[in-house]
């Protein structure tokens, strides 16, 4: 892994995706939606591919190869176990894959600051990816990925201050709503799109980070909240 000191830059370091993301966005939450008929799991596997991808990128560890192959492949793991399994297959999963970080960057031979933030961006990793199999055990996910597709782009609308957010919060929420999920539910998926929108958007994330973390992360912020959502609320 190769860690990369960013050029000093002015101004605020919240540079937040713009409308080219939100769409990819949308277009992956559409992909899901229709997979929903014919196996999710696929459509799945890409978002966790590009989550691990913009997820280093965003910490500046880049080529970073191996911890990104290892934390897509965590992800598929868990996919698996989720089918397999259900709730204990994917716990199992995730349990396995924090293991494997650990045990990995305990032995890796680097100085320990470097194999201490390694291991901080690797065990992250692993949970975003691992937790967006969630969806898998989810219910109303139609309707919770029509909440991160329209939040999504509306928050990337040109309007000053919280305006634009609570607007894509609020707006999004209601499409999922009339879409069949339940209002607290919706709400929930909502808040995760947003949050994984403001998470891409940290410490002047370049083009690249805006096409992988910024398309990415509102699904992966949402889909755990979408299942704990729907296990609370119905």
């Amino acid at each position: 892994m190769v860690l990369t000191a960013a050029p000093a830059k002015s101004g605020s370091p919240i540079v937040a995706p713009g409308l080219r993301p939100a769409l990819l966005t949308a277009g992956l939450c559409a992909l899901l939606a229709v997979a929903t008929r014919h196996g999710l799991t696929p459509a799945l596997m890409v978002a966790q591919a590009l989550t691990a991808v913009g997820w280093f990128r965003l910490h500046g560890m880049w080529p970073a190869r191996q911890g990104i192959a290892g934390v897509a492949v965590a992800g598929f793991a868990a996919d698996a176990g989720a089918l397999a399994g259900g709730t204990a297959g994917l716990a199992a999963a995730l349990g396995a894959g924090l293991v494997v970080v650990l045990v990995w960057q305990t032995f890796r031979p680097a100085d320990r600051s470097e194999r201490f933030y390694a291991l901080t961006v690797l065990g992250s990793g692993v949970l975003l990816t691992g937790l967006m199999a969630s969806l898998l055990l989810a219910s109303h996910v139609p309707a919770a990925v029509l909440v991160v597709a329209v939040t999504a782009l509306l928050a990337a609308a040109p309007v000053p201050g919280v305006v634009g957010p609570a607007a894509a919060l609020l707006l999004g929420a209601a499409a999922g709503v009339l879409a069949g999920a339940p209002p607290a539910l919706a709400g929930l998926v909502a808040v995760g799109a947003l949050t994984g929108r403001r998470v891409a958007s940290y410490d002047f994330p370049s083009r690249f980070v805006h096409f992988t973390a910024g398309v990415a992360l509102p699904l992966a912020v949402a889909a755990p909240l979408a299942w704990i959502g729907s296990r609370l609320i119905g």
